[in-house]
């Protein structure tokens, strides 16, 4: 994936991204990036109760030994071997996280990610969709992602959320 961006100078420079599956010693990187980007962009919209329930999900031992023995994936963007942005799948078709860092937003990264997942879930899990609890700061990104809502937002302990699928088969082309 080949991205250009603007330096400060107004210069654009190609910028190399790589997605990829990520390493088990890739896991801590992985969920800063989550903490960093929640907090910056979607902690405002949640309670106390909401933000302390994400960074207990994204801390708890239970989700990265799913993650080692393979039950939980997770892939990487990497910009020059740093990752850059994160997705995870669990149970095979769910979007569990997606985070790309802040310095990379608008550059399709997150596109990217869920691109790399899609042909993931078709090709490897042999689904044909795809789903995601958003958060209402992700709510628009998913649309222009050809997500559909399937029920109206929702909050469980604190953190709200759309459920949405994307069908896979109707969105590759």
């Amino acid at each position: 994936m080949e991205l250009r961006q603007r330096d400060g100078k107004n210069i654009i420079k190609p910028v190399r991204i790589s997605i990829r599956p990520a390493y088990r010693n890739e896991w801590d990187d992985a969920m800063a990036l989550a903490w960093r980007t929640f907090m910056q962009f979607e902690a405002h919209d949640f309670t106390p109760e909401g933000v302390e329930s994400f960074q207990d999900f994204i801390t708890d031992t239970v989700l990265y030994r799913m993650f080692v023995m393979g039950e939980y994936q997770l892939f990487g963007a990497y910009d020059n071997n740093r990752m850059i942005g994160m997705i995870s799948l669990r149970r095979q078709t769910h979007i569990s996280l997606l985070f790309v860092d802040g310095n990379y937003h608008r550059m399709g990264i997150g596109r990217g990610l869920i691109e790399y997942v899609s042909r993931y879930v078709l090709t490897e899990e042999g689904h044909d969709s795809i789903t995601v609890d958003a958060a209402p700061y992700a709510t628009g990104f998913y649309h222009r992602m050809g997500f559909v809502d399937t029920d109206v937002e929702q909050a469980s302990d604190g953190i709200r959320y759309t459920p949405m699928r994307r069908s896979i088969l109707y969105q590759e082309r």
